[in-house]
C-alpha cells in the first residue's frame, strides 16, 4: 500500500520573539530543483533579512536537506527538518527568514524558535494524504443519508460529492484496502437496501488534517 503526507497548500506564519521576526513559509514541491528555487525566491523576497534558514524533503528523490544559514550549527535546519519528520510529511520545503531584532537568543531560544516557526507554517499549510483509493457511488433514500456518510468516514473514507434527486447519490473515495469490506458492510446494515457501485481507482491526495490558523 502506498500512502504518504505532504503539505496541503502553501502557507506563511509569523513569529516574534525578543524583537527577532520570524517569517516560517512551506510549499508542496515534486523534486529539489523546485525546492531550491522556492529557497532562492525567499532570498529575493527578503533580501534585506539576516538568515533564511531551510530544509526540504522529496519522497521521490529520497532526499532530505537542511541548511542553518550562518546561524549557530544545529540551531535551525535541523529542528525545523525534525519538524516534518516528526509528522511524517514529505514532498515539502520550509524556509523560516530571520529578521535579527538586536537581541541575542541562544541557542536553546534559537532552536525553539525555528521550531515553532516550521511548525506553526505547517499547520497553516494543513496536511493531505496521498494514497490509492477506490471510488464509488452509493445510491440512497434520504432517511439513509446520514448513516451512510458516518459509515464512510468509519472507513477512513471520504465524501466528494453529494447528489441530491429523488434519491441522493454520494460519490466517495474509500481506501483500497477497505474498499471491498465497506461495499458487504453498508450492503449488510442497510438490509440489502444500499449498494455501492464501483467508478474505478485512483491515487490522489485529500486533506487529512485541516489548516489551523494561529
Amino acid at each position: 500500500m502506498t500512502e504518504y503526507y505532504i503539505p496541503t497548500g502553501r502557507s506563511e506564519a509569523e513569529l516574534v520573539e525578543k524583537r527577532s521576526r520570524f517569517i516560517g513559509q512551506v510549499w508542496r514541491v515534486d523534486s529539489e530543483a523546485e525546492a531550491r528555487a522556492r529557497i532562492e525566491e525567499v532570498r529575493r523576497q527578503h533580501y534585506d533579512a539576516r538568515h533564511h534558514c531551510w530544509c526540504y524533503r522529496i519522497r521521490e528523490e529520497g532526499v532530505e536537506r537542511y541548511s542553518d544559514d550562518g546561524e549557530p550549527q544545529g540551531t535551525a535546519g535541523q529542528p525545523m527538518l525534525n519538524v516534518f519528520q516528526r509528522e511524517n510529511v514529505t514532498n515539502v520545503v520550509c524556509v523560516v527568514t530571520r529578521y535579527f531584532g538586536g537581541i541575542l537568543l541562544g541557542a536553546g531560544g534559537l532552536v525553539r524558535a525555528y521550531t515553532q516557526s516550521a511548525k506553526d507554517a505547517l499547520d497553516r499549510a494543513g496536511i493531505s494524504v496521498v494514497r490509492r483509493w477506490v471510488a464509488l457511488e452509493v445510491p440512497c433514500a434520504y432517511a439513509q443519508f446520514e448513516a451512510m456518510r458516518r459509515e464512510v468516514l468509519a472507513f477512513g473514507g471520504v465524501v466528494e460529492q453529494v447528489d441530491y434527486a429523488a434519491d441522493v447519490l454520494l460519490s466517495v473515495l474509500i481506501p483500497e484496502e477497505q474498499s471491498a469490506a465497506f461495499s458487504a458492510h453498508i450492503l449488510d446494515v442497510s438490509a440489502g437496501t444500499v449498494e455501492a457501485l464501483e467508478a474505478g481507482e485512483q491515487l490522489k491526495d485529500v486533506p487529512w488534517r485541516e489548516p489551523v490558523q494561529h
